[in-house]
Formats: C-alpha cells, structure tokens, sequence
C-alpha cells in the first residue's frame, strides 16, 4: 500500500525527510479496526516527531494522527463497529500513523464520522477536539465553578487548530464568556467568527486588556503556544483559586508566581489515554460521537481552512512548512491517495 514516511529525524531538507513508500497491507486483530484512509490533517504533534524521533531500526516511520475513512476489516474482539462504517479518530502516538492508505486503530478512541460534512472537512477535526475537549471539561473541569470568580475562559493561541475548537466547544456546551487572543486581522475575524465573545491582542500585555472588559478575573486559562511567555501575565489577570491548562512543550515552565493564588496547574496530551491503556479509553470514541452530533445539529463546524491536495510526501512537506512558521489559521487537511 500507499504511505509517506520518513527515514531520519531532521528538518524537511535533509537526508531521509518525508518520502513516498510502499509498505505491507496490514491486517486487524483484537480490538484493531483496519481503516481505509480517505483524509487526513496535519497537527503540530507530526512535525515535532519528524524532526526529533529517529523511526526504529532500518524501517521508515509513519506519521499522522488524524483521519476519516472507511472500515474495511475488524479484529476478532471489536464491538463498536462493522465493515463499511465510515470512522474519525486521533489514533495513537505510539502506532503507525495515518499518513496510510489503510490504518489500524484500537475502536475505543474512534468515532463515527459525521454525516453533514466532507471526509476532508471532518479529518481536521479530532486530534484537536479531544485535546480541546478533554482539556477544558476533565482537566479544568469549566462546568465546575471557581468561587468569586467570573465564568471566563482565556484561550492564548485562539485561531490555531485547538483554539478553534475549543471556543465552539465552549459556545456549544456552556455559558462561559470566551475570550480568545489574536495578534493579527485575519486570525482576529477568525476568531470572533467561531464565536469569542472578547479577542485580546497576545503581542500586547494582557492584564490591561483584560481588565478593560470589566468583567472581573477569569476562573480559567487555556494557553495553546508560546506559555512561557505568558506565565507571569497569566498568574497577574487569573482570579484566585483559578485553573490554567497548558499543551505546548515549553524548554522550561516557573509556576512559582502561581503559589499565591493557588493556582492548579494541568498539561493535557491526548494521547495519554492510549499510550497507557487507561480504565476510560473509550472516553474518546464517546467524545467524537458528542461532537459529531453537535456538528450534525449545525452547532460546531469544521476547523479546515485549507485543503492542500492529496496524501503524498510533497503536499505533506508543503503541510510542514507551514505549520512551522506557527502562524497557521484553523487546519491544513489532505484528501485521497
């Protein structure tokens, strides 16, 4: 079958970088589904893996933790779906990725695709709709109230693929006032679009901002990008006893200015549910069927804002390139091989 992969880990110039491959058809057992890829998207997640881990032994590695496609094979333990179910998921950090003509996947972190949008427009949906979600109702736990102080959410990074789920999660599932932060025009309007109530300027201080709305200290912070540069400002504007989450991997975090206020602190990963085989696994195959009938209801709309072409090792590279200038809006999905 089809695939791209990558032989040594390194910038997308250098030897061993993103290539087209021929590998074997792989076969479901267990609680594996074998999916045929119709869609995919890129996440920050692969180009951070391409250029850092080496693939094992002489093999080439397959990235892409994102797709849609359709069931054609189920292991001997499945229950959750049949032959010819069309499926979204994340996959799994430690696996093969998707950027594969045919996937195998565990069922329990797998959803059913939804039926009012494209497999193109679906595909840059989960990886960042688990992480949003899991993020803002299991680790911050936003439907549970922080005392005194206002029911506000403050997303650093809101027009990138987490931030632009986690406001209509937001919008769709809560009461909360969502104030998201954009530093230039185009990301702004996005921003507002999807639903903001509030769009602050990250590439100016964000206490005054904040404080101008009038609406009194936000219980929670989510910041997608750039968290070390924010902490402090962070720890300023948050009210007391608040939650702040974080997903990007900075070289070094000093919660320290966090103390005084008692200020929990939660790192998300969806991929540790996977990774470790948690007792809720299957949490996300129930997450994806929410959002799939939220998006089915008109409540939620998909995050691509571009489709690049189809799965192969030059529109991939393209995929990387820009997700490397950290200045994407929304998604970059690929569609067929």
């Amino acid at each position: 079958m089809k695939a791209v992969g990558y032989k040594n880990a390194g910038p997308l110039d250098g030897a061993g970088a993103l290539a087209d491959i021929e590998v074997d058809k792989p076969t479901a057992t267990g609680r594996d589904l074998l999916v045929q890829v119709q869609a995919v998207s890129v996440n920050p997640v692969d180009y951070k893996i391409r250029a850092n881990r080496p693939p094992e032994g002489d093999e080439h590695a397959i990235l892409g933790w994102d797709a849609v496609g359709e069931v054609v094979e189920v292991g001997n333990e499945t229950s959750m779906f049949k032959v010819g179910d069309v499926v979204w998921y994340a996959g799994a950090i430690d696996r093969s990725g998707t950027n594969a003509e045919y996937h195998l996947v565990d069922e329990r972190i797998v959803g059913r695709k939804p039926s009012s949008i494209t497999a193109a427009e679906a595909a840059s949906l989960p990886l960042t709709t688990l992480t949003a979600y899991e993020m803002l109702f299991d680790r911050l736990r936003v439907a549970a109230p922080v005392p005194g102080a206002a029911p506000a959410v403050v997303i650093i990074g809101g027009s990138g693929g987490v931030g632009s789920i986690a406001i209509q999660l937001l919008r769709a599932l809560t009461d909360m006032t969502v104030i998201a932060t954009a530093s230039r025009p185009e990301t702004q309007d996005w921003v507002k679009d999807l639903g903001a109530h509030h769009v602050l300027d990250h590439s100016k201080p964000l206490t005054p901002q904040i404080e101008a709305l009038g609406i009194g200290q936000p219980g929670y912070v989510f910041s997608t990008t750039h968290t070390h540069q924010y902490i402090e400002q962070i720890a300023e504007f948050i009210a007391p006893q608040g939650r702040f989450g974080l997903i990007d991997d900075p070289e070094s975090l000093n919660i320290m200015p966090f103390k005084t206020k008692a200020i929990s602190t939660h790192w998300e990963l969806m991929f540790t549910r996977s990774l470790f085989g948690t007792a809720d696994i299957s949490r996300q195959h129930d997450i994806l069927n929410e959002v799939a009938d939220l998006i089915d209801a008109g409540k939620i709309r998909s995050t691509a804002t571009q489709t690049l072409g189809k799965i192969d090792a030059a529109t991939l590279t393209r995929a990387h390139e820009i997700l490397e200038t950290n200045k994407a809006k929304g998604k970059l999905v690929l569609e067929g091989f």
